[in-house]
């Protein structure tokens, strides 16, 4: 429990619109996106302005409260999930909701922390930008969230990883003070790169607020391909070849096993195959038009995808004929995470390798650990011109989760970090330490690494209140 002084000193701070400790206010964000970590919280602050946190951060410091920033709790390794302990506060940047400026001109976004992704690419759009970063939780992800996890998704092919998209950062230490870095200047030479410290920080260095966000023109159109192919190794020498022909016209480039595709059809209503005969493995490409003079979308994809079937880089194809079809074989790649939470327990991970050794490393990997865990399925699928797959294991048919994920689970998952760390990977690609990697990254991770972590830790937050228990091990 709070001290009864603490909250109404809290309380008088942030009104009651942000500001409670009622336990069933508090409940629905004690719990993460994956039902795997749930703990416990004193009190939900939701500040309204950046004052407003500079003085529950000021509040927080000077009586060591714990302090957990939370935008969408949309955390893929329970990032944004209170401790067991029950001590801390969570620190909501959802009413944190505004667009301060975006000057289409300059291509420059001013977003607050709590601005939904979606929220931010209707704004774009309005002005005939958009801001080129997009993935399946786009509905409730935030801006403070996806800066604060360098979060990734499906463009990342052409514009790169949240880090690339971010020209400037406001942020609250842990101290109080205000780290103003928004200004989005190409050339500044004061020392460390502060702004680039707090992105994928994960709110262990201090509470981002605001952000600066590259935008690019709006596309014109667009055409949306479903392909079936025999291998990894053979959709990476498609995407060579589309890239060879069409340069940066292709922005996304997915990779689908069969498996993930099917249990999408099972799981999710209104879902259908695009393809008609059985394939091991899927491709989904998007080609984009942003210049009138260009050739029109369809027209050039589907002259790359005849030349790549006479090729035999693959074995069929599908193009959308609308954007309803369009959305529609999107949403079977952006539904296999919620798709494979229906059918069961799964051990989940984000891991990256060298492009070129991706497929070797899904077809070898997958076969060590269905061999090591018999009855476990491997699902490798996402981002194979990122070189980063989500590489899951899913249990067996009838096993009770909790003691499965305990047992073989927790086994499986060190198996998998072992194989990446050997391939020179990472065990983390886009969605961050949190929690549930922060041992396994403590395991691994270079003494000169682990040094430097825990320095930049301990200089920004000598007191440890910022979102304690994740990251750093």
């Amino acid at each position: 429990m709070l001290d009864s002084r603490v909250a109404e000193t809290l309380s008088q701070i942030l009104g009651p619109k942000g500001f409670t400790t009622d336990a069933q206010d508090i409940a629905p964000w004690l719990t993460d996106w994956r039902a795997l970590y749930t703990g416990k919280a004193s009190a939900l602050a939701s500040p309204a302005s950046v004052a407003e946190v500079q003085a529950v951060m000021r509040f927080a410091a000077e009586h060591q409260i714990p302090i957990v920033p939370q935008g969408g709790n949309s955390s893929m390794v329970g990032g944004a999930t209170p401790d067991a302990r029950g001590d801390a506060i969570i620190l909501s940047t959802r009413r944190m909701n505004a667009i301060r400026s975006l000057d289409a001109q300059a291509n420059i976004v001013v977003a607050e922390a709590g601005v939904i992704l979606a929220n931010l690419h209707d704004a774009a759009r309005a002005q005939g930008r958009r801001f080129p970063l997009t993935l399946g939780a786009r509905g409730s992800a935030t801006i403070g969230g996806l800066v604060s996890t360098n979060a990734g998704g499906t463009q990342v092919l052409r514009f790169g990883t949240m880090r690339k998209l971010v020209l400037g950062v406001e942020a609250v230490l842990p101290d109080g003070q205000i780290y103003e870095g928004l200004a989005a200047l190409k050339k500044d030479n004061r020392g460390y790169d502060l702004t680039q410290l707090l992105v994928a920080a994960e709110g262990t260095l201090g509470v981002v607020t605001a952000a600066s966000l590259r935008l690019v023109p709006d596309i014109l159109d667009r055409a949306v391909g479903w392909l079936g192919v025999e291998s990894p190794e053979a959709a990476l020498s498609l995407l060579q070849r589309l890239e060879a022909e069409s340069g940066e016209a292709i922005e996304s480039f997915e990779l689908v096993p069969d498996g993930s595709l099917q249990l999408v059809l099972q799981h999710i209503p209104g879902t259908r195959a695009p393809l008609g005969g059985a394939h091991p493995w899927h491709v989904l490409v998007e080609y984009v038009r942003t210049n009138a003079a260009a050739v029109a979308p369809e027209v050039a994809l589907e002259a790359l995808l005849a030349t790549a079937l006479e090729a035999g880089l693959c074995q069929d194809a599908a193009l959308a004929v609308s954007e309803v079809q369009a959305d529609a074989f999107w949403k079977l790649r952006d539904s296999i995470s919620e798709a494979e939470r229906a059918h069961g327990p799964a051990m989940q991970h984000d891991i990256s390798v060298a492009v070129e050794d991706m497929p070797r490393f899904i077809r070898e990997a997958s076969l060590a650990v269905e061999r090591a865990f018999p009855g476990v399925s491997v699902n490798a699928y996402g981002h194979l011109g990122d070189g980063n797959v989500h590489f899951h294991v899913r249990a067996p048919a009838g096993v009770n989760g909790p003691e499965w994920r305990l047992s073989t689970g927790k086994a499986a998952s060190h198996m998998v970090y072992d194989l990446v760390t050997a391939a020179g990977g990472s065990i983390s690609a886009e969605h961050g330490i949190g929690q549930m990697k922060r041992d396994e990254l403590g395991r691994l991770s270079s003494p000169a690494r682990l040094t430097a972590l825990r320095a930049i830790k301990s200089a920004l937050d000598p007191k440890g209140i910022m979102n304690p228990g994740k990251l750093i091990p």
